[in-house]
């Protein structure tokens, strides 16, 4: 009896990790999309909103633990960097591109 309980805690240990897990990259990709969408450039906006994408996609399946905490860890570092970024591009202003122009009727 005391094997299955043992054994029934690790599979809800198990459970409870991969779910934390999940919720922990949900909100990661969460916040890097909402601060990638902080890119005053139309450019450095669509192609960071892009790579957050592609990237989580790419992901998708991974299974390893290890990979997936590098990949948690690694995703962080981006989201410092996005912010840096963004920052940086709000004390320098920039023209708009004509894609981002408001059509004249």
């Amino acid at each position: 009896m005391a094997m299955y309980q043992m054994q029934h805690e690790k599979n809800d240990t198990e459970i409870n990790m991969a779910s934390c897990s999940r919720a922990q990259v949900i909100s990661l990709y969460r916040m890097l999309m909402k601060e990638s969408k902080k890119f005053s450039s139309y450019n450095y906006r669509t192609y960071a909103l892009r790579r957050v994408k592609d990237g989580f996609r790419e992901n998708l399946h991974v299974d390893n633990p290890k990979t997936l905490d590098m990949l948690i860890n690694q995703a962080r570092e981006n989201l410092v960097v996005i912010k840096r970024q963004v920052s940086i591009g709000h004390l320098y202003s920039s023209q708009r591109t004509v894609v981002e122009r408001e059509p004249h009727l």
